[in-house]
């Protein structure tokens, strides 16, 4: 559905994008993850036709999105700071809205602020961050986009909010086959969003995966010996991360279940556990592996 093939975009002397290719499935919610300044932003604007690539193409469903309006009428995009017209209420928006796009829906329009109790006729200037973002919601899903791309899209939403939120795009996921592009730093919150992920570093795509197979293939290892093995150990598998806090050594590692379990065992371990990683924890340790590390400060 959303397909970049090798997209790069350079500022000056910076390449904030480099060579990035994602594939986003009809129906589905891509969560992109990475580092501050890692260039998701930029990704996301090349993907709506905001921005141009300088090099390779940006399309939904073949067609490239830059300079296209047809292209753009059926994507939506939340940025990090919505938009809106000086002065404006969210009646006043609408009105734009309903002229700009075709699949505007007035009914679903006042569904949705009955259901979010805003007031249509208030200021959006005066509307709280929390308030603003909701507006924004209520616009874009009323426009009933084929894609929407989204960039901190719960940033200032109170949990109460913030779940009906991702309700209504799951259920316009699960009914029209809306396919969704979402940056966040929220882990946890993509966690049980998100059907596959794609993780950025400087510019660059470390990798994209199916969340749940993501999930399989890194895996957290506890295990005692009565005396410690040799190097040997760590060494037949592919090790991430690993700490020693008395005799209980923790590794975390990339790879299938049942070989990490009969390398281990091969070891005869006093006491052994194969546990899940949350998301966060992967994309910490994923970060690690390419040199971005938590570190201790320097005093």
């Amino acid at each position: 559905m959303i397909i970049a093939e090798k997209v790069s975009k350079r500022f000056g002397s910076y390449d904030a994008v480099k060579d990035v290719s994602i594939h986003v499935k009809k129906g589905s919610i891509y969560g992109l993850l990475g580092s501050n300044g890692a260039g998701k932003t930029t990704l996301l604007k090349m993907m709506t036709g905001i921005i141009r690539p300088d090099r390779g193409t940006a399309k939904v469903e073949e067609v490239s999105v830059y300079e296209r309006p047809e292209a753009k009428e059926r994507i939506l995009f939340i940025p990090d700071q919505p938009y809106f017209f000086q002065h404006a209420t969210l009646m006043q928006v609408s009105s734009f809205y309903e002229a700009v796009y075709k699949r505007w829906s007035g009914e679903r329009f006042r569904q949705l602020y009955e259901h979010f109790s805003l007031n249509p006729h208030l200021r959006l200037s005066r509307m709280s961050k929390g308030m603003q973002r909701q507006a924004a919601f209520i616009l874009t899903l009323s426009v009933m986009p084929d894609v929407l791309v989204l960039d901190e899209p719960f940033d200032g939403l109170d949990p109460v909010v913030r779940q009906q939120v991702k309700n209504l795009l799951i259920q316009d996921v699960s009914a029209r086959e809306m396919t969704v592009l979402v940056s966040s730093h929220n882990l946890r919150e993509m966690e049980d969003f998100c059907d596959s992920v794609g993780v950025m570093h400087k510019g660059g795509l470390l990798f994209e995966r199916d969340l749940e197979e993501l999930k399989t293939d890194v895996c957290k290892v506890q295990v005692a010996f009565r005396q410690m093995p040799d190097q040997s150990f760590l060494a037949g598998m592919n090790v991430l991360h690993h700490e020693k806090r008395g005799r209980v050594l923790t590794c975390i590692v990339r790879g299938q279940e049942e070989e990490i379990y009969r390398h281990v065992q091969s070891f005869e371990p006093a006491i052994f556990d194969i546990l899940p990683l949350t998301l966060e924890e992967i994309f910490t340790y994923e970060m690690g592996s390419v040199g971005y590390e938590i570190r201790n400060l320097i005093v």
